[in-house]
């Protein structure tokens, strides 16, 4: 008996809901699919199906080979790809999910060197800021840490940041430069706004103390519910406000904008690659997302930007 072909047709015949639909999927003949989930059932000693004229259901035993068996083949799967890639370059489509700023400031940076590695890779880029990333859609979506995911996917760690307070040069020559929390209460605040939630107030941290806390009502010259709206205004000499440090760091080292109010920051923040985990990870897959992060945190260290 092959085992490996029982059972892949064994899932086969589960998914496709019957032996003849199996058999037509996996071009063979219906009695060979019968024989080879015979021939695994009389080597594991166990029924693993109940069949009936008009439908089939899985026993208590076949419920649970069948969850072991799909991560085996998945394995099994990835493990294939990987070698054959070593051989052959890397063609087909990488889904990606990204909300506005990560597509914009990191997975478009990034594509230049990745398409120049892997010429036969399309990334399809879907930007969508959503509570509820649609995960199990996409190859890969890029995520803020403190998104919601279900415990089936798998998120693996790009970036860890802050965000701090920042001006132009121009903006703070006009309004001068606050030297502590309270001074931002005489400046014009340019504030992030978050969809169905009322604006609060700002709270600040102090990591050189214990992460010493601290909440200012400011009054908001400008709110926006786009991160990069704030950032152009802030730019342009609009106001103060807060911003992740990462994204921040080239405009630090060209002097458009500067940090104001150090030590104090806004947030921890950080970003997931997460990755459905029902189904095996293509090699350009893990291609694209082992590139990003390698981008990513290059890109941060070129900058001698100080990240947690």
């Amino acid at each position: 008996m092959d085992r490996l072909q029982s059972m892949r047709v064994f899932q086969q015949v589960v998914e496709e809901g019957g032996f003849a639909a199996a058999a037509r999927k996996l071009d063979l003949a219906p009695a060979v699919v019968t024989r080879l989930v015979g021939d695994l059932e009389k080597h594991l000693g166990v029924r693993l199906m109940q069949r009936t004229t008009r439908r089939l259901s899985l026993t208590q035993a076949g419920e649970a080979y069948l969850e072991r068996l799909r991560a085996i083949l998945a394995e099994i799967d990835e493990a294939d790809a990987m070698v054959q890639s070593q051989t052959r370059e890397m063609s087909g489509t990488v889904r990606i999910l990204a909300p506005p700023v990560a597509a914009t400031h990191m997975l478009a940076p990034a594509l230049v060197g990745f398409q120049r590695a892997h010429p036969g890779v399309r990334v399809d880029i879907h930007v969508e800021d959503s509570p509820d990333p649609a995960v199990h859609e996409y190859d890969l979506a890029v995520l803020n840490g403190t998104a919601n995911l279900d415990s089936n996917v798998i998120a693996r760690p790009i970036i860890l940041s802050h965000a701090v307070f920042c001006a132009s040069p121009d903006y703070l020559k006009r309004y001068g430069v606050p030297s502590q929390p309270q001074d931002l209460l005489r400046h014009r605040c340019l504030r992030l706004r978050t969809p169905s939630v009322r604006l609060g107030p700002m709270r600040l941290l102090d990591p050189t103390h214990q992460d010493r806390m601290l909440e200012l009502d400011l009054p908001a010259a400008m709110t926006a519910n786009h991160t990069d709206t704030l950032l152009r205004a802030t730019v342009d000499g609009g106001g103060i406000s807060s911003q992740p440090i990462d994204l921040l760091a080239p405009l630090l080292k060209a002097g458009r904008v500067q940090r104001v109010l150090a030590p104090w920051i806004t947030a921890r923040l950080s970003l997931v690659a997460a990755l459905p985990s029902r189904q095996y990870m293509p090699a350009r897959t893990r291609a694209f997302m082992d590139h990003l992060i390698e981008h990513c945190r290059k890109e941060i260290q070129d900058l001698g930007v100080d990240l947690p």
